[in-house]
């Protein structure tokens, strides 16, 4: 009995501190469709966070396998899926700054803040800055 209720109290504080991290699984959403595009993973690296594409959604007018011929780094015509994307990130204390973000479809690179939204965990808030100027998504946790 004892160990069951060490083992419940391991589980409840794992899916407890995983809803307050970035890590993870999310789904990026199209800003003018609303349609999903891809599942990014952010994870840790000596105390940076990176992200890769996972998957890309299928849609009609996607090509299969694409390429980020767009990019100009050394991720130029590499595939997308399996592409990491954010790169650098540093924790400050309350969000995760100071990194880069690419956008696969453009080949631009942009300064990135990401930090979860206040009120539901399971919403990822990405800025993307060209100088002063940004826009913000919402990336939605993957349940698995």
């Amino acid at each position: 009995m004892k160990n069951f209720v060490i083992v419940i109290s391991i589980l409840l504080v794992s899916m407890l501190s995983n809803a307050q991290t970035c890590l993870g699984k999310w789904t990026t959403v199209d800003d003018e469709t609303g349609k999903k595009k891809s599942t990014v993973e952010l994870y840790k690296y000596k105390d940076q966070m990176f992200g890769k594409v996972t998957y890309i959604y299928p849609h009609e007018g996607n090509e299969l396998n694409p390429v980020c011929d767009k990019c100009t780094d050394d991720r130029k015509n590499k595939p997308i899926e399996g592409l990491q994307v954010v790169r650098n990130l540093k924790w400050n204390g309350k969000e995760w700054e100071g990194g880069t973000i690419l956008d696969p479809e453009n080949g631009k690179i942009y300064r990135v803040t990401l930090w979860l939204d206040m009120n539901d965990s399971n919403k990822l808030n990405v800025r993307g800055y060209i100088g002063p100027f940004f826009r913000t998504q919402t990336w939605v946790r993957v349940k698995e």
